[in-house]
């Protein structure tokens, strides 16, 4: 269907890890209001504005919005992200976020399908690109339309906020869809293989299980869990409205009020995730042998958060080894035929995230001589540092792909909901300066701080016979 659960990353990391979880589902201007902090639409309180994109607090339940106006074409791009993901689940409730994602579709009193307005029925009749997608981090709805067919696209939108109907016979339909998409995911190698190295990683912290969930959860979750889970999360106060497009500031402040404006703030306060992951004291290893075609090896490092100040030069080492033809992996694992393909690099999250290199074998090759190569390049890194030119290259290759992202109303949605799930929407804005100011000494001193076997946790996938 429509849905997908998504193991996402931010656009610097387009080459990492893309070919392994290939399948889950990825996903300038004036400052002329940063003088005032008056809100063209009353009741709204104007935060800031940064390269043209002007952020406010609905007073009334503390929803936040986000404005870019965008006239090249006569399209908006509307879309609400809400801060849960499957870092709020337990054992019990793994895939919860991702299951309810589905059950947004399955309508409310005021639009449905027998009503013939539902929210599918409407967006495919107005012409309308539209998806969800569940992270570990955060859900999210949207959809690109003609401007005209916005309101429309609004209403039902903020109607499921709060007004869903959740019912026993939904959940057992979309729980086959689910397990269905489960399944599919099982049968990917590289997917599997994610899903063991991140279950050993994690022991304490909830990135533990992957977005999808555990089979069993996916099938038992009790509908009473999934509508408590709705009551806790999703509210305005928990949520990000953001509209790219063809429309003026007061106009959209106005469609909000008008929406979003008669619901409440949450009646108690949203839960926030208090678990730390211990230390790791010492390597450890997972093997997973299942039918397949390819062996493939991945290392996984302990990182630090999305907002760190050593994820810059975190992100440049992880391009500098994968991103393209001149990379370094490319040219000592390719090359020279011991891996399919390899990558390197460590997705942004609001919490501590893995730093991860590896390599689908290539047919005969050992899984031994590909771990000890990857090491091999981590290690360079280390003794030996990189060079400006290889920065420079990474930096001129990411200004091309910011340059080309933000061509159009969906990549500059896109590239804001990576950041606003984060943490701070305005490192879409002032991130490529943070890259352009990685040195050469920032790169090797970063590897040296996490690229650590007592730090790691290396998976194997072995490929055997049906």
């Amino acid at each position: 269907m429509h849905h997908s659960s998504s193991v996402f990353h931010r656009p610097l990391q387009a080459a990492a890890l893309l070919t392994l979880l290939a399948g889950c589902g990825w996903e300038p201007g004036g400052n002329a209001l940063a003088q005032s902090s008056v809100a063209p639409v009353a009741g709204f309180t104007h935060v800031r504005t940064l390269d043209g994109i002007q952020e406010y607090t609905l007073d009334s339940n503390g929803l936040t919005v986000l404005i870019k106006p965008d006239h090249s074409a006569p399209v908006v791009n509307f879309q609400v992200v809400y801060r849960v993901g499957s870092r709020n689940e337990v054992t019990g409730t793994t895939g919860s976020t991702h299951l309810l994602e589905h059950l947004m579709f399955k309508g409310s009193d005021a639009y449905n399908d027998a009503k013939g307005n539902s929210i599918k029925q409407y967006l495919e009749s107005v012409g309308a690109g539209f998806n969800a997608t569940t992270s570990s981090d955060r859900t999210n709805y949207f959809g690109t339309l003609g401007k005209d067919h916005l309101e429309g696209y609004i209403a039902i939108e903020s109607d499921r906020m709060r007004n869903l109907w959740l019912r026993e016979e939904d959940r057992q339909a979309e729980m086959t869809v689910v397990r269905n998409e489960y399944e599919r995911g099982e049968n990917n190698p590289g997917q599997t293989l994610y899903k063991e190295v991140m279950a050993t990683a994690y022991q304490a912290h909830p990135y533990h299980h992957s977005v999808i969930g555990w089979r069993s959860d996916i099938e038992n979750v009790p509908i009473g869990k999934l509508r408590a889970f709705y009551d806790t999360y999703y509210w305005p106060n928990n949520a990000t409205v953001t509209m790219v497009g063809d429309i003026e500031p007061a106009a959209a402040l106005q469609l909000i009020k008008k929406y979003y404006g008669g619901f409440p703030h949450s009646p108690q306060a949203i839960p926030q995730l208090y678990t730390k992951e211990p230390p790791q004291q010492g390597p450890r290893r997972v093997i997973l042998k299942r039918p397949g075609q390819l062996g493939v090896v991945m290392i996984a490092y302990k990182g630090p958060d999305g907002l760190d100040a050593d994820m810059p030069a975190l992100d440049v080492l992880g391009a500098i080894l994968s991103s393209g033809k001149n990379s370094r992996l490319y040219r000592a694992l390719t090359d020279k035929g011991l891996v399919l393909g390899a990558n390197a690099g460590i997705r942004s999250q609001p919490d501590p995230g893995l730093f991860m290199a590896s390599g689908t074998l290539a047919p005969g090759i050992a899984h031994e001589q590909v771990e000890k190569a990857l090491i091999g390049e981590l290690e360079r890194v280390k003794v030996d540092g990189v060079t400006q030119s290889e920065i420079d290259d990474v930096i001129s290759q990411q200004r091309a792909g910011e340059a080309y992202g933000r061509d159009g109303v969906v990549g500059v949605a896109n590239g804001l909901e990576s950041w606003i799930t984060v943490g701070d929407w305005t490192y879409y804005v002032t991130y490529i300066d943070k890259l352009a100011k990685v040195t050469p000494a920032d790169v090797q001193r970063v590897a040296k701080k996490y690229l650590n076997e007592d730090q790691s946790t290396t998976g194997w996938f072995v490929p055997v016979a049906k």
